[in-house]
């Protein structure tokens, strides 16, 4: 058994309302955590007490040094903790979350997400492969913006092929640009959540910000850019070597996919997954891989992704 002495006003905030912070933390690593005064002892597992004394104590320090928390960030914490043990509070609250823009602060919900993002970091060709809802879009625009406040690239570039998926574009109202503009939604609601209108309007009509269908990339070279290609999954081979390619000096790109979701014609080969293939091996690309753990939507949305996987399995069976 365990001692930790933690201040009465931080235990408060450490349980939660019903002990609800407590209770989770309890079921994540299988301990017990029981508080007498101002003594918090925890049982169980050696390895499992071990996380949670480290937990408690660098909750205990970063209370005394002012910093605030909520229970939702409190629980999210714990849940990356509990998936990778060399992860700690201290990390999550000091270094894993980032302010882009100075409007919306950005964290990590996943140790998928949080390597995700590291990797974005670190490489100059990142692939974030996964089912929707995971974050690989937000978080991509996220460090995009970031790398285009810190001035470490000059522009971003956002693409993505406009594939009909049961539609027509043709049949759509308005000039070329009203017609793909449904298509790149996400990626401009993603800008807007992250900055002021003011600053993405601007942004966009100075191109220093350019959001377009993968096409308009044909014949470019684009360098000290933030490029990223979502939907990657609907590319063709030839599309998805001519995108890698455009990628010049000084620039990082990053690919987003579900590879579950393929909508090109019957005979066409997603570059997705041939990119998986081809460049699995290559220095300095890295592949990240998300799963329904990662999804941040609505719960059910977890439950909906798991009931469609169970019944491609068995359909293939």
């Amino acid at each position: 058994m365990i001692k930790i002495e933690l201040p009465p006003r931080g235990l408060e905030t450490l349980f939660g309302v019903h002990d609800q912070n407590i209770k989770y933390l309890e079921s994540l690593l299988d301990v017990r955590i029981d508080a007498r005064g101002q003594d918090v002892s925890i049982d169980g597992d050696p390895a499992d007490v071990e996380t949670a004394q480290r937990i408690l104590e660098d909750f205990s320090d970063l209370f005394k040094e002012g910093k605030h928390f909520t229970d939702k960030e409190l629980r999210e914490a714990f849940a990356q903790i509990a998936e990778d043990r060399a992860f700690s509070l201290r990390d999550y609250f000091t270094k894993a979350r980032f302010n882009p823009a100075g409007k919306k602060q950005v964290a990590p919900k996943s140790a998928n997400q949080r390597k995700y993002i590291q990797a974005i970091q670190e490489k100059d060709v990142v692939f974030g492969i996964g089912v929707a809802g995971t974050g690989k879009t937000y978080l991509a625009v996220a460090m995009a913006v970031q790398a285009l406040m810190q001035k470490q690239v000059n522009r971003i570039v956002l693409a993505r092929p406009a594939v009909e998926a049961g539609e027509k574009l043709g049949f759509l109202p308005g000039d070329l640009q009203d017609k793909v503009d449904p298509y790149l939604r996400p990626l401009y609601d993603a800008l807007f959540d992250l900055m002021d209108y003011e600053r993405v309007t601007r942004l966009l009509e100075k191109r220093v910000v350019e959001v377009a269908p993968l096409a308009f990339m044909r014949g470019r070279t684009l360098s000290d850019a933030f490029i990223i290609l979502d939907e990657a999954q609907n590319t063709t081979s030839e599309q998805m070597k001519m995108f890698l390619t455009r990628i010049g000096f000084g620039s990082k790109a990053v690919i987003t996919g579900d590879v579950t979701q393929v909508d090109l014609p019957t005979g066409k080969r997603s570059g997705l997954i041939e990119a998986e293939r081809i460049l699995a091996d290559v220095e300095g690309i890295e592949f990240v891989y998300f799963t329904d753990k990662d999804v941040v939507r609505h719960k059910l949305v977890q439950m909906i992704i798991r009931a469609y996987e169970e019944q491609s399995k068995k359909s293939q069976m």
